[in-house]
């Protein structure tokens, strides 16, 4: 993949999508191709064949999904199986059917199942029941990952899947209803006057991830990474939730109440990444937890018009 590669980033205008965009801009790349949902609904299989039949891209990063936070995964489970199936279906397909030379499909750390050994290595997938709250987007996530291994073992496609721990960053959704944990914090933080509140206990561990450092991996495995074998991508570090509530409140300027409501759920005890197989290929995350909250608040301040709230 090179400069004058033709490049299709699949939800370009999502917080990762957009991040690869900006990584591939920064380098010159000259050919990207990108469409709104207007211009193609993934969704739509004729309108995925006749866009890869037109365009016929050389490479393909496959970021568009419907994501959410746990709230909407509990609400919607139906909406994040079929259409994450469908989006993932129609492109890795064409894909495929059309000779693109990679694809790098975006899955997520909720494959893993919930009680999995920590840090979670790649070959803990399909060893126990996945998290309650939010399988139906698991269950999509290992599926495609399944496909695009199944391509390569049939028929030799180069497909390469990345599983991404918990992400942050511009262009992150804040609202609070279907939002991730970390935006919705921000959005609390920076609307709130004396009290803040706070689902579950506290005490689950997360790994963040800042939008940027992914989309530098991405670009950095299409290019180094041929195996069709998953692979983990993040920090290989973890903070309690009430410590990334601290340091968000910190960042924000709030000096409020915090109060937790622990009859809302927890999620998965801890989520943490084994990330020694992505270190072994050379690449690892430069952007530290304070440093992204400081820029990606930086960033909702200044673009609270478009942001999605």
């Amino acid at each position: 993949m090179d400069r004058d590669s033709k490049i299709f980033v699949a939800g370009h205008r999502g917080l990762v999508g957009s991040a690869i965009v900006r990584r591939l801009e920064k380098e010159g790349a000259s050919q990207l191709i990108l469409k709104t949902r207007s211009e193609l609904d993934l969704m739509n299989r004729s309108q995925v064949d006749k866009f890869f039949q037109e365009q016929k891209p050389d490479y393909v990063f496959l970021a568009a999904a419907k994501v959410g936070g746990i709230h909407a995964n509990r609400s919607y489970p139906a909406d994040f199986l079929l259409d994450n199936l469908e989006i993932q279906n129609n492109v890795i397909r064409a894909a495929f059917e059309t000779g693109v030379k990679k694809l790098l499909f975006l899955g997520s750390s909720c494959i893993y199942p919930k009680h999995a050994p920590q840090p979670m290595a790649e070959d803990c997938l399909l060893t126990g029941p996945l998290e309650a709250t939010n399988e139906a987007y698991a269950i999509a996530k290992i599926a495609g990952l399944k496909l695009c291994q199944a391509l390569h073992q049939q028929h030799g496609f180069p497909a390469i899947s990345l599983m991404p721990t918990n992400l942050y960053g511009p262009n992150d959704n804040f609202d609070l209803e279907n939002s991730h944990v970390l935006p919705a914090m921000i959005r609390k933080f920076h609307s709130a006057e004396g009290t803040v509140t706070l689902w579950g206990s506290g005490t689950p561990r997360r790994e963040f991830l800042h939008a940027d450092d992914l989309a530098d991996a991405s670009v950095y495995l299409m290019r180094n990474y041929d195996s069709p074998e998953l692979i983990n991508v993040g920090v290989g570090e973890d903070v309690s939730i009430k410590e990334l509530a601290e340091q968000v409140a910190k960042t924000v300027g709030f000096k409020g109440e915090m109060v937790w409501d622990s009859s809302m759920p927890d999620g998965t005890p801890r989520k943490l990444m084994d990330v020694r197989k992505l270190h072994q290929t050379g690449w690892k995350a430069k952007i530290s937890l304070e440093e992204g909250l400081a820029s990606t608040y930086r960033w909702f301040l200044d673009h609270s018009g478009q942001a999605r709230l």
